[in-house]
């Protein structure tokens, strides 16, 4: 074995051996695997998207689930692919071309279809690149986009099923419109945000009322929509308003007679209890207006310009708000204005204020689709991890509304729809029609609009594997086995897939959902680029290493919780690995030249109880991580590993055997047992386990450790009594260290130390280890018993095994330690006192940041435990 650089350098390894394993085609299910099947489909990031961190954690749960199942013998499979992104990508596109004065109307539809093409084939593999940097163990050979051919083939074939079932209509609805996009989004796409607004109440005449004052309120968010206001309503049960039955009133501004409507949706302890009737924009009183049989008009256009509102026509909506105002102010029909918190609904995409908008849009019948999901969760066929995302996903499908699948854009599958210019059929063929199906002419013209984004999106379990032709791949690997996702396209995406899994191929398309938690700031804040607390993941691999970044995302990933980052925290990856690597090269420095050249079985027996111990551990080790990776506990798995790791193997085992490390069957013991740690290591950090693995001398070895074989579990080596003693002895050794440390006292200055025993047993377990005992804690001299008196001069430790006596004569002068310890008392104490008084101070309290306060009282916390071991060691001397 050679001996290993002093630095471990992660920029040379990780690009190295992930272009091996490409190479050599690691990644692709393996022929020879005998299990099951293990399939995982990649939540299919957009082609204009750039690495961030929830990318990071989303991508590296996958990875490790899917190393696992390959290395347990799984034919394991992770498709990756690209979202095409509709209203995202026709944006980032139209951006660029306005650079060069440029719109799409001045190429042409299919121009600039092109156009998105070319940028796709230029930009779109971007975030893939990025993903590769961070170890992602995908088949890139099966690499989909979701307007590739198949896929493409797919969503026709879908929507053309939807519509000879009649779950795919097209009608007149209030649809969610956004102005800055010029499309209409789903309900799932409109995200809805508390904001502070206003309640307006106005004054509306009664007709005939107007010289004579008559008039009655109604109150309202959204006065600019006033000028499609059809009628005024009342609940017929509302005794305030009997009087206004048959009535009619005169709208502001515009003069014109509108109806007094009597409904029972009218809410009477909403505002004045008088609601006006916009139909053209609000979905309830779109509602109210099919009820009444009243008509409408829009009084806004596409992008939110008013029109049909008299002198405010070609004002944007807000701007009209403001004018309005103070218009109806001055010609007293403003009543007053009154403070109000309301729910709006903003655009997912550009955060632009949505626009409830009454359009002609294609829609899909949601509830058939939705009991045979809720179905499948109730029979267990699909389970959502952790369990409280059960609730709000039955809750959703409960409630469903249709969805608008139609979007008023050029990029993306145009909707497979003929119109006759000769007759009212509609066609909708496999195929692209030549004529129409009901008359037979071939005047004939395709829907001009697109399906939404995630109309593709649904089929990608099924369709990324080759849906609807019967591939090798669609019998091998469908059903997929886990879906790994964020929990906020619940909606758009997870629940949509599980219908249409069932719709389609009779099935749901995954058994186990991981929704994982959103990665925040250190004070918990969403990261993004407008508060500036966003980390790249590239520069933290640049920095720390993929390893790092990996490793420390899972400590900090408990399940389905969020992970509140910061840079500094990958830290302890990074001196995780440099730990692993420093006892590894010491291993390297002192194992027998001609070791790799032995053909015999490379594993050994335990000799004495140190080897018995790290033995034990080792197996708990597989145990827990195996479990926890089963249980998406990767928090649990990663800091079992790092405890193993770090504290049993390097600070304790690589220890314990220097003494012994001559020995050949030393060397091998200790090689196994760091080549089973780096196996169960490997998924969550695939480089640093690699190089190690190729500079293991062991026989046996696999090409890569990425197709070795997740190491097999023996129960019988978990040894209770072995780790209960060793347990003892470590802490015998560790306290009496603590003691050394605190003092202050030389690394090589002998101590004398009396161990008084609660019990006898415990007493002939240690006696029989006193040779360890007196070598690793250093010891010149050392008792055991029970009920010894406190001897004098001593430091005293108390266990729940007993109390340990540190002798300090000839140690200290204890009078000379007291003055440095009250000393030190001292300087704490105004710390305290410092601190004490920010926190009283209410002009403090009351305005400093939040994060300021906190760092102030973890600073108290942190100087009274220091207050309280200098207490302890004064009581001590």
């Amino acid at each position: 074995m050679d001996v290993l650089e002093k630095l471990y350098d992660p920029k040379k390894v990780e690009k190295k051996w992930y272009e091996e394993s490409l190479k050599k085609g690691y990644f692709q299910p393996s022929p020879l695997a005998k299990a099951s099947s293990y399939t995982i489909v990649i939540p299919p990031p957009n082609v204009t998207g750039f690495l961030h961190m929830g990318h990071a954690l989303n991508s590296t749960i996958q990875d490790v689930l899917v190393r696992v199942k390959r290395m347990q013998g799984d034919k394991a499979l992770w498709v990756p692919g690209t979202d095409h992104a509709g209203i995202a990508t026709q944006n980032v596109v139209e951006k660029s071309l306005k650079k060069q004065g440029k719109t799409k109307e001045d190429l042409g539809r299919e121009a600039f279809v092109k156009e998105v093409w070319a940028w796709k084939e230029k930009h779109g593999n971007r975030i893939v690149d990025q993903l590769k940097k961070l170890g992602a163990s995908c088949d890139w050979e099966r690499e989909r986009f979701t307007m590739d051919e198949g896929l493409s083939k797919a969503v026709r074939r879908c929507f053309y099923m939807l519509y000879e079932k009649g779950l795919v209509y097209r009608g007149y609805y209030i649809v969610n419109w956004c102005p800055r996009c010029g499309t209409a989004l789903s309900d799932e796409e409109s995200e809805h945000k508390e904001l502070k607004g206003a309640m307006y109440h106005l004054r509306y005449a009664l007709e005939g009322g107007e010289s004579s004052g008559e008039w009655i309120e109604v109150a309202t968010t959204r006065p600019e929509t006033m000028f499609g206001d059809v009628a005024v309503a009342m609940n017929p049960n509302d005794e305030r308003y009997k009087y206004l039955k048959g009535k009619s009133l005169i709208l502001p501004i515009l003069g014109k007679k509108i109806p007094v409507i009597e409904d029972e949706h009218v809410d009477p302890d909403f505002g004045t209890g008088l609601v006006k009737v916009t139909p053209a924009h609000d979905p309830n009183d779109f509602e109210m207006a099919k009820r009444h049989g009243l008509t409408w008009s829009f009084v806004m256009t596409d992008n939110a310009k008013m029109k049909n509102a008299g002198q405010y026509d070609g004002l944007d909506r807000f701007e009209c708000r403001e004018k309005l105002i103070l218009d109806l102010k001055k010609q007293g029909i403003l009543v007053k204005i009154e403070s109000h918190m309301h729910s709006v609904g903003h655009c997912y995409r550009c955060d632009t204020i949505v626009e409830p908008k009454a359009s002609k849009q294609w829609f899909v019948k949601m509830k058939p689709l939705a009991e045979r999901a809720l179905q499948a969760e109730r029979d267990g066929k699909v389970s959502f991890y952790p369990k409280k995302w059960t609730k709000i996903y039955t809750e959703w499908l409960e409630n469903i509304r249709d969805w608008c699948i139609s979007r008023q854009i050029w990029w993306g599958h145009q909707i497979p729809v003929w119109y006759c210019d000769d007759c009212d059929e509609q066609t909708v063929e496999l195929d692209d029609p030549e004529k129409c199906s009901g008359c037979g002419s071939v005047n004939i013209r395709q829907e001009q609009d697109v399906l939404d984004t995630w109309f593709s999106s649904w089929l990608w379990p099924f369709s990324s594997l080759g849906w609807p032709d019967a591939t090798k791949d669609l019998e091998d690997f469908y059903p997929t086995q886990t879906l790994v996702t964020a929990p906020d396209i619940l909606f758009f995406w997870v629940s949509r897939m599980i219908m249409a899994g069932l719709e389609f191929t009779d099935t749901v398309p995954f058994k186990r959902v991981y929704l994982h938690g959103v990665v925040r700031d250190d004070q918990g804040r969403k990261m993004s680029k407008s508060l500036g607390n966003a980390i790249d993941p590239l520069e933290s691999v640049e920095m720390y290493s993929a390893d790092a970044l990996r490793f420390s995302l899972l400590m900090l990933a408990p399940l389905g919780q969020d992970v509140q980052l910061s840079s500094e925290k990958f830290v302890l990856g990074r001196n995780f690995a440099n730990k692993i690597w420093n006892a590894v090269r010491f291993l390297s420095m002192n194992v027998d030249e001609t070791l790799s050249e032995q053909e015999e079985d490379f594993s050994p027996k335990p000799v004495d109880i140190f080897d018995k111990w790290i033995l034990s551990r080792l197996h708990r080790m597989i145990a827990t991580v195996s479990e926890s990776v089963e249980k998406f506990r990767f928090n649990d798995a990663v800091n079992c590993l790092y405890d193993f790791i770090w504290h049993d193997f390097c600070d304790w085992y690589v220890e314990l055997i220097k003494s012994r490390i001559g020995e050949v069957e030393t060397q091998k013991f200790a090689l196994n047992v760091l080549n089973t740690s780096m196996l169960c290591l490997h998924p969550f950090m695939p480089f640093i386990t690699e190089e190690i693995w190729h500079l293991l001398p062991l026989t046996k070895k696999k090409s890569s450790i990425v197709v070795s074989e997740w190491p097999e579990l023996s129960l019988d080596l978990i040894d209770e009594e072995v780790e209960k003693e060793f347990s003892l002895i470590k802490d015998v050794i560790q306290s009496t260290r603590n003691v050394r440390r605190e003092l202050k006292l030389p690394l090589n200055k002998e101590l004398c130390l009396i161990v008084d025993c609660r019990q006898e047993q415990t007493k002939t377990l240690l006696e029989g280890r006193k040779d360890i005992l007196s070598k690793f804690a250093k010891l010149s001299s050392l008792e055991i018993g029970v009920d010894f008196e406190k001897p004098a001069d001593s430091r005293a430790i108390v266990r729940d095994y007993g109390t340990l006596y540190v002798s300090l004569v000839g140690l200290i002068d204890t009078d000379v330690e007291k003055k440095r310890l009250n000393r030190e008392l001292e300087k704490v104490e105004i710390e305290i006192s410092k601190i004490a008084g920010k926190l009283s101070n209410s002009a403090f309290m009351n305005k400093a940041p939040k994060e300021v306060v906190e760092k102030e009282i973890d600073r108290r916390k942190k100087y009274e435990n220091m207050k309280q071991n200098l207490l302890d060691q004064l009581d001590l001397l």
